[in-house]
């Protein structure tokens, strides 16, 4: 019947095969959307691509290889397996959304897992060079399936320059990790921030920012608790890292996104952080 939209209820007939969701689509038509989208953005953005449990190792590579050739500029990959659990789950009993009756699948977020009285864990202490006082960041895990696996963060320091953004940090990782599923992307996400004003060298490696190094130390307790079967391709390359070391001046920021990224190309300043170039 005509609802008082003027439009007409489908019922329990079947949607046409155009009307897909997050689990049904095809790895390589994510990666479509997200090059879509990235074409009219300077900065780097990504979505989640769900990839089907047994995908194999070509395919999967093929999803990266596909991001690179469209022109993505990051990609997130999500495959969902009996160790980590699954991030987006289907209704078993066939609930549907609010104001929605459709027949067909309906895909909701996990709930945040419950936490116990009381969880096992360990505390880690971090000196950054630039900092008087040392970060200690505590991670917390879940006994989940005979499993370990992190569920909350806290993260502290005498340092009161670090307190509002060591509290938002520790909040939002927490909240993720209670949401279950993979949540190495974290680990992934944290060591890809660059401090501008250069990194610093922490026991012969060298590490972009203090985020990057929390980033390390929580894959590291990943790792020994099992939740990891290794680290991962570890810090991504930063080719001004010398540069910004050993320079006494970092030079003018980039008017577009204020980045101190300038750089001579074919005799013009360009930003090497959006491409902004006064010549362009």
């Amino acid at each position: 019947m005509p609802c008082k939209c003027g439009a007409i209820k489908m019922g329990d007939a079947e949607l046409p095969n155009y009307f897909v969701n997050a689990q049904t689509l095809a790895p390589l038509e994510h990666v479509r959307m997200q090059a879509a989208a990235q074409k009219w953005i300077d900065s780097s953005i990504s979505k989640t691509i769900n990839c089907p449990e047994d995908i194999s190792f070509e395919a999967f590579k093929d999803v990266y290889m596909a991001a690179w050739d469209q022109g993505c500029k990051g990609c997130t990959t999500y495959r969902p397996n009996a160790v980590t659990g699954s991030v987006l789950s289907v209704s078993e009993e066939g609930e549907k959304a609010p104001e929605a009756d459709t027949g067909a699948d309906v895909v909701y977020i996990s709930e945040p897992l419950s936490r116990p009285e009381a969880l096992e864990g360990q505390t880690y202490k971090v000196k950054w060079p630039d900092s008087e006082h040392a970060l200690y960041i505590t991670v917390n895990d879940l006994l989940l399936n005979g499993h370990r696996r992190p569920f909350e963060v806290f993260i502290n320091s005498k340092n009161m320059e670090h307190f509002a953004w060591t509290v938002a940090l520790t909040r939002m990782i927490s909240a993720v990790f209670r949401r279950g599923g993979d949540v190495s992307f974290v680990v992934e996400e944290l060591k890809a921030v660059f401090d501008p004003r250069g990194g610093a060298w922490v026991d012969g490696k060298y590490i972009p920012s203090i985020l990057a190094a929390i980033g390390g130390v929580i894959e590291h307790h990943m790792v020994v608790t099992g939740f990891l079967s290794g680290e991962g391709m570890g810090l991504k390359s930063d080719p001004q890292a010398e540069v910004v070391n050993l320079q006494e001046s970092r030079g003018g920021a980039c008017s577009s996104c204020g980045q101190f990224d300038l750089r001579m190309v074919e005799g013009c300043m360009t930003c090497g952080s959006c491409g902004f170039s006064k010549c362009g």
